[in-house]
């Protein structure tokens, strides 16, 4: 059944390249970011972008059963790519294949399709408003109570 879950941001300076960074729980506990930081970096090396310019943002969501970590950004004029991590057994793993980002992660990147709209999409891009537009919610988070019924 869905309940809502805790989503958070953190200090847009916690990435050294202004990627955003969001959290979901499913309870009151924060989220530690120093467990998905290190697997962020490995993420951003693995690929050919320049992260310091690019409009990018990654989600450290502490699931039921495992922890996901979610690193999107905005290419080729208006799509968004992803990658996603899962912290296994052995360590982290990336298989799109077995494992993607789930429907409290699609919250933030509707969020961040809209942010991209209005800050990078128009006639002038603005990467400083995009990394400033975070999306705003209060915990606890008020759901109506048909949700699942």
């Amino acid at each position: 059944m869905f309940r809502p879950r805790r989503i958070e941001h953190l200090p847009i300076d916690t990435d050294t390249d202004g990627v955003k960074l969001y959290t979901i729980t499913p309870g009151n506990e924060a989220v530690s970011a120093s467990v998905y930081l290190p697997r962020l970096e490995l993420m951003k090396q693995a690929r050919p972008v320049s992260w310091s310019d690019m409009p990018a943002f990654a989600i450290f969501h502490d699931g039921a059963s495992a922890r996901y970590l979610t690193l999107g950004w905005w290419g080729n004029d208006n799509e968004m790519f992803i990658a996603v991590a899962t912290q296994a057994a052995l360590g982290w793993v990336e298989d799109l294949g077995r494992y993607s980002f789930c429907l409290w992660d699609m919250e933030v990147m509707w969020h961040e399709r809209q942010a991209f709209v209005k800050h990078m999409y128009g006639m002038r891009a603005d990467l400083a408003a995009y990394r400033g537009d975070f999306l705003a919610q209060a915990w606890p988070p008020e759901a109506p109570e048909t949700i699942g019924q």
